[in-house]
């Protein structure tokens, strides 16, 4: 299951407001995340950085990173904050200080990195009492839209993964999604 890698030749896709907005608003990601002007934050695999381009308006710092550098190409071209660096790297390997950041969010993208490894690494990368927000697809959704159900894993696994080095404080399963809410 899972560790399905976007196309970036599909990477347009990825701007579309009304699709993307559907299953989660850049409200919502903001008010679940909890940020602050001065903070430093990770969108763990920003791709063309649709919502990156929400949450840094309100951070100090936003590391955009992705393991595919033609999705940093394509957040070039569109425009980088100036507050967001694109960082090249797997999740399982984050280039930041141990508790050097004080939160982290996955949009759509848990699906691909997720392992024991990686939530070990974010772990490491945040501070006590840090935010981490999961929003992914859920395998009881239908499929018609996002990766293949076989790719996707259920709210309760994503809880159960998660506590392993976090606290969960919110589990919410939607129709084609979920969104997980927990803290360092």
């Amino acid at each position: 299951m899972g560790h399905h890698r976007f196309d970036p030749g599909m990477a347009e896709r990825l701007e579309d407001a009304a699709r993307r907005y559907r299953y989660l608003s850049m409200e919502e990601l903001v008010s679940a995340v909890g940020v602050s002007e001065d903070d430093l934050v990770a969108d763990l695999g920003s791709g063309t950085g649709f919502y990156a381009d929400d949450v840094a308006p309100y951070v100090g710092k936003l590391y955009a990173v992705d393991v595919q550098e033609e999705m940093h190409d394509h957040y070039r071209e569109k425009g980088l904050p100036e507050n967001v660096e694109a960082v090249t790297a797997g999740i399982d390997d984050l280039p930041f200080d141990d508790r050097s950041l004080d939160a982290a969010y996955s949009t759509m993208t848990y699906h691909e990195f997720v392992s024991d490894e990686a939530l070990g690494e974010v772990r490491r990368v945040l501070r006590e009492g840090a935010r981490l927000v999961v929003a992914d697809w859920s395998s009881n959704g239908d499929g018609e839209v996002g990766p293949p159900t076989d790719e996707r894993y259920a709210v309760d696994d994503a809880v159960r993964a998660l506590e392993g080095g976090f606290d969960v404080l919110n589990a919410d399963e939607r129709t084609e999604t979920f969104v997980v809410t927990a803290k360092a």
